[in-house]
């Protein structure tokens, strides 16, 4: 491929409908053994070897949802060419921090990716 490179990421969310969260923070925790930091009420980071797992807790969110983290040296360059590719630009479905190098996409299965240029 010419063009921008990308690289799997470490990060990968579990968006969780809120009636499910509380069991399957436990099932992590409790069932498997995993060490698990909780971040608050909505958040906790599940130590999952080389990922880094976060367990979300979405109010009104129907069903999980996986959301994976790709890396890009030159997020300009990866936005443009993603776009002239099809690629659905999504920056709707959740804000990034003020001054965030990266944007969101989703792939033709509608599973969401950070395109993320702070971690290269």
């Amino acid at each position: 491929m010419n063009g921008p490179t990308f690289t799997g990421g470490a990060n990968v969310a579990l968006k969780l409908p809120e009636r499910l969260y509380r069991q399957t923070l436990e099932f992590y925790r409790d069932t498997l053994g995993l060490s698990v930091e909780e971040k608050g009420d909505d958040l906790s980071i599940v130590d999952f070897g080389p990922i880094r797992l976060s367990l979300d807790r979405v109010p009104r969110q129907s069903q999980p949802d996986i959301w994976l983290q790709l890396e890009t040296p030159d997020t300009g360059a990866a936005k443009r060419a993603l776009e002239r590719a099809g690629v659905t630009i999504c920056d709707e479905v959740e804000p990034l921090p003020e001054g965030f190098d990266g944007f969101w996409i989703a792939a033709p299965s509608g599973t969401i990716h950070l395109v993320d240029g702070t971690a290269s």
